[in-house]
Order: structure tokens, then sequence, then C-alpha cells
């Protein structure tokens, strides 16, 4: 695991964003963990989250040209991502779609720059895949490329079938998912940190009954 994965990790667990016990997920699954980026709420924290966000991206290679955030959690990490990609040096535009078409004003379904080129999605987590399908639409709608989608943390958890939510995006649209960690990463952190023993054997547990196959990141 890299330092960036083992970080991030850590931090989210002091952030109180992932957090350990028993909560049920969309799928009705009892999850020894929850991630939550929604509490990622205030200045310090988005800021060190997004430069989590801007390392992955840059040591991803993918080639793009702006950033899109999907409402409505993305519209922060998208802005946020942008921000500090700005101060690595890389500067880039960013958009996000609003829920409704907005029929006055400056009117559309974007705020921001204007989709073109090769476009990258940033969210928090794909669970089943709603968001950046709508994403992709909404892009290639504009005659823009979606050429990736970047997440925080990639639970690598079955969906309907043996696939994972984030192979199925992979494999339904042919573009690359990136997290900055991944429950590979996790159960790595909980390993290596004295006294969450119990932490990682429900982990575990949840991965053999749960989890996919092969991780693709």
């Amino acid at each position: 695991m890299s330092d960036l994965r083992l970080d991030f990790i850590r931090f989210a667990v002091q952030q109180k964003v992932l957090c350990f016990g028993e909560f049920q997920t969309k799928a009705g699954r009892l999850s020894p963990y929850f991630f939550n980026a929604g509490l990622f709420n205030d200045g310090l924290s988005l800021k060190n989250l997004s430069a989590f966000y801007a390392q992955t991206i840059l040591s991803s290679g993918i080639n793009f040209d702006m950033i899109f955030g999907p409402a409505y959690k993305g519209i922060p990490l998208g802005a946020g991502a942008a921000m500090a990609l700005a101060g690595l040096g890389r500067n880039v535009p960013f958009c996000y779609n609003r829920k409704e078409v907005k029929d006055h004003g400056e009117g559309g379904m974007t705020v921001g720059a204007k989709l073109q080129g090769r476009v990258l999605i940033i969210d928090d987590v794909i669970s089943a895949g709603t968001s950046v399908r709508e994403s992709i639409e909404l892009i290639r709608a504009a005659g823009a490329e979606p050429c990736g989608v970047v997440i925080a943390l990639d639970r690598m958890e079955r969906g309907q079938g043996e696939l994972s939510a984030v192979q199925e995006v992979q494999q339904n649209y042919g573009i690359p998912v990136i997290a900055i960690a991944t429950l590979d990463d996790l159960l790595s952190y909980l390993q290596s940190e004295g006294g969450l023993v119990q932490n990682l054997n429900a982990t575990k547990l949840y991965r053999d009954q749960y989890g996919v196959k092969h991780a693709n990141n």
C-alpha cells in the first residue's frame, strides 16, 4: 500500500468519515464499516481531501481537459480537486450539473465551464452507478468525451452479479475508474494498527462474503 493510500485511510478514520460498527447498506447487507464523504464538512478537511484527489489524478496518468462534479456531493469534490490541481501547476476548468434544467437567466443543465474535450468525473463512491451513468450521458450529449472517474473509496463489493459497481462502470463504458483507496487498503491499515483486530476480522469476513474476486485499481 502506498503512503498516499495509507494516509488517506488514516485521515478518513480521524475525521470519522470512515467509521466502524454495524451499518445497513442500500443492498440490505450489514457492513462493518461505513464511509460518508459528506462529513468532510469544514474548510480544512475539504482542502486536505482535495489534495488527495489531485495527487491521485496526477498519478493516474489519465489524459483529461476538464473536471465534472455530479450534483450534489460531486460539486464540492470537483471544485476542490480543480483548486488543488491548480496549486500543483495543473489549471483546468470545471463544471457541475443541476438536478433540474434552469429555464431563466443563463439557463441550461450545467454550471461553470462548457463541457468539451476529455472530461474527468469526480465523485465520492460508486454504489449503483446511477450518478456516473447520468454524468456520462450528460457529457456525451454535450459533445464531450468522458475519459475516467475518480472516487474516494472503492468498496470492492459485488453488485447484482459477480462484478463490483466499479468494475461494471469500467466494463459498460470502457473508461477507467481510479480510487484514492480501496477495501484492500483499508484491510492493510486495520492490520497495521494496534487495537483494531475486531474491526479487521469483521471486515475480512464481510469481504469474504461480498467482495469481488479481483480489484481493478
